[in-house]
């Protein structure tokens, strides 16, 4: 650290356990440019760099690749806020599958002791075994057989936190750039939506495991019902379906 509350590259990287080779080439991508440089052209790195150092760090530890990180911090994403609200969404899952297996042994109980279950056990049950749940689920399974839908789910275990990232981070701000050059008149074909249509289709074949199926499943599935699909249940139909459009367009090269 210099006198100026400043670091130079060789000491951050040394005390980030990074190479001055890694800041170089974050610099260079614009993940992480440093706020100032000397009269010689070197870099020194202020408080704020450190904190979006932080941030890249936290997001690289869940797994994610330079280009998603890059893409969660452009959202104004806080990493600890992520963390939090996927914490959530795991001990709610947690508590969901506790409801269901108290009812599971209920029924199980009731029928070993040759007792009629009561309807509320019976209903419980169905709901258990017909898997009606999100309507994002019921959407898909409109569109995807059991053995695919369970690719979906596998695939996403296997990511662990960072699918969660992928999916309710970088995934829509993939989408939001991608509605902003649709309606500011930008053609198909122009580099950058290639760009986001390329960065959107490798997200698909980390989800789908390669299997086209999969893929034209999830694509019908938010083509026939986006606001379940969004979570937004305002999510406007139309707009939807001209922006994916607008990227088959790209994805074909065409104007």
């Amino acid at each position: 650290m210099t006198t100026s509350g400043t670091w130079k590259v060789g000491r951050l990287a040394e005390a980030a356990g990074l190479t001055v080779r890694t800041l170089h080439h974050w610099d260079t991508i614009g993940l992480l440019v440093p706020s100032r440089r000397t009269a010689g052209g070197h870099r020194e790195y202020a408080e704020e760099d450190l904190v979006r150092l932080y941030q890249i760090l936290a997001l690289r530890g869940l797994g994610l690749p330079l280009e998603s990180v890059a893409s969660c911090l452009d959202a104004g994403v806080d990493p600890a806020r992520v963390l939090g609200d996927h914490l959530a969404g795991v001990e709610a899952s947690i508590a969901a599958l506790g409801a269901l297996r108290e009812r599971l042994v209920r029924l199980r109980d009731e029928l070993s002791a040759e007792r009629a279950p009561t309807t509320t056990a019976l209903l419980d049950a169905v709901r258990a075994a017909t898997g009606a749940g999100p309507a994002s689920e019921r959407t898909l399974g409109r569109h995807l057989d059991d053995g695919r839908i369970q690719v979906l789910r596998d695939r996403a275990a296997a990511l662990g936190p960072a699918a969660y990232y992928l999916l309710e981070v970088e995934w829509p701000e993939l989408y939001r750039r991608a509605e902003r050059l649709r309606a500011a008149g930008t053609p198909p074909a122009d580099p950058e939506v290639r760009r986001l249509v390329d960065r959107l289709d490798e997200l698909g074949a980390l989800f789908s495991g390669g299997d086209a199926g999969v893929s034209a499943g999830v694509r019908a599935a938010w083509h026939d019902d986006p606001a379940a699909m969004s979570g937004d249940p305002d999510a406007p139909v139309d707009d939807w379906r001209e922006l994916a459009d607008y990227l088959d367009r790209a994805r074909g090269g065409t104007r």
